[in-house]
């Protein structure tokens, strides 16, 4: 989507629709003396809270028993050994 470009006089004179524009997701250029001199853009949307509980009932887990348990020898020797290189 192009700018609108607006002198500043204009833009003293329609702030109020410029920034409902604005928040309508338009970019308006305000220019002064014919130079480019602010942005007016919309305010990026909030992300979503994260809600706790959304996958209950969709996913088990293993009892909290289990996942304390000690790995196994050979998956701590695993973590152990450095990652191969991405580059041969």
């Amino acid at each position: 989507m192009a700018e609108r470009v607006v002198n500043v006089h204009e833009a003293k004179t329609h702030f109020s629709r410029l920034i409902d524009a604005a928040h309508a997701g338009e970019t308006i250029l305000v220019a002064k003396g014919g130079k480019p001199w602010a942005r007016l853009v919309p305010l990026e949307q909030p992300r979503p809270r994260r809600q706790a509980g959304v996958l209950a009932g969709r996913i088990t887990l293993p009892a909290p028993e289990l996942l304390l348990e000690p790995l196994p020898e050979e998956e701590l020797a695993a973590l152990e050994q450095p990652l191969p290189s991405p580059c041969p």
